[in-house]
């Protein structure tokens, strides 16, 4: 183990402060893992920002009732398409709008900001809603150079260096910084009896082998990297060392999943989420697309091409198809938890598509 990363595992763990129970999900229904939501917050075509932030807080409130066990919203910039730039802000906002639903940042990009800012923000966070808050860290920038630039003016660290950067941060969230430390004398505030369990993200080995040497909860983006995804919850087990918060690995991933009346109109509403995401790897991105766009647009050979393999990756059917769907890629991956995204055109659509997948599992 490098030696960064000796200095992240005492810290990381907690000191037992983050119980398994505030890890592992619960399974409802007739559903084998839990069922969770990762949401962007989409800013679709016709709608704006503040509408689609009103059909998070929607989905959020449908998504406690429906049964699903926690609600994450993402980090990412620059992108017009989505709202959740800010994670913390919204999960307060989304917080005040549920009572059980475990919310959490899936997530913040911890080479972004300074560890005593997301220590203070979830320890806030932590002290608004006890019990309920998941602090997933990713290492991506997610967004492109100039605004990583402009997001990190003053922040000299280097953004590789994120085992020690994580290290800080879980020392800033349990007030334990060894005797001798610049930073020994300084306090996050406010700070709870309980701290919000922190997972590490990835979509690639380095965060799943960290994760496993801290004995740390792992989520996988298979939803934007299903080819690396086996090969990152492999690696994950075969590293993990039991901890102060896990004793066996727990590992959760993101699934591109959009349930309708029939095949043909999943895949149609698919469409517009998997045109945003070419746009997006193009270079410029925007707002999601209606499905009459996607269908209307004039795609290059390649771009077909991307789409048809985007879309291979996308759970999408009926209800019933979406449910055998999930728990194939359940199977094969060994995933302990399934975190659902719907990142389509229309917030009603999005919503119906969550209530389906809930009604096919009986979750509610």
């Amino acid at each position: 183990m490098a030696i960064e990363d000796e200095q992240a595992t005492g810290a990381a763990q907690g000191g037992g402060q983050a119980r398994p129970d505030l890890i592992r999900g619960v399974a409802r229904g007739a559903a084998p893992a839990p069922l969770s939501i990762l949401d962007l917050a989409t800013v679709g075509e016709g709608y704006t920002p503040g509408e689609a932030l009103a059909a998070t807080t929607e989905l959020a409130r449908t998504a406690e009732s429906l049964g699903y066990h926690r609600f994450w919203v993402a980090e990412h910039h620059g992108m017009p398409g989505v709202a959740s730039s800010t994670p913390a802000v919204l999960l307060a906002h989304l917080g005040a709008h549920t009572r059980t639903l475990r919310l959490g940042s899936g997530g913040v990009m911890l080479p972004n900001h300074a560890p005593l800012a997301i220590a203070e923000q979830f320890g806030l966070l932590e002290a608004l809603h006890p019990g309920r808050v998941d602090l997933g860290l990713g290492r991506a920038p997610g967004t492109d150079p100039a605004t990583v630039r402009a997001l990190r003016r003053g922040i000299t660290e280097d953004p590789e260096d994120f085992p020690r950067q994580l290290s800080e941060l879980t020392h800033f969230l349990d007030g334990d910084f060894p005797d001798g430390h610049p930073y020994a004398r300084l306090t996050a505030v406010p700070r709870s009896q309980t701290r919000p369990p922190v997972w590490l993200l990835g979509s690639s080995g380095f965060s799943a082998r960290l994760a496993g040497r801290l004995g740390l909860p792992f989520a996988f983006a298979h939803h934007f990297s299903a080819a690396n995804t086996v090969p990152a919850l492999d690696l994950y087990r075969s590293t993990f060392r039991p901890s102060a918060v896990l004793d066996e690995p727990y590992a959760l991933i993101g699934v591109g999943a959009v349930a309708a009346d029939s095949t043909a109109e999943a895949r149609s509403l698919a469409m517009s989420g998997a045109l945003a995401m070419l746009r997006l790897r193009r270079g410029t991105p925007g707002l999601v697309p209606t499905p009459e766009q996607a269908a209307s647009h004039p795609y290059s050979q390649a771009e077909a091409d991307f789409l048809d393999s985007w879309l291979g990756n996308v759970v999408l059917g009926s209800p019933g198809e979406v449910a055998d769907g999930l728990e194939a890629l359940r199977k094969r991956t060994g995933a302990d938890e399934l975190m659902v995204t719907s990142n389509i055109h229309g917030h009603e659509t999005r919503i119906r598509s969550y209530a389906l997948i809930a009604e096919a599992y009986g979750l509610g």
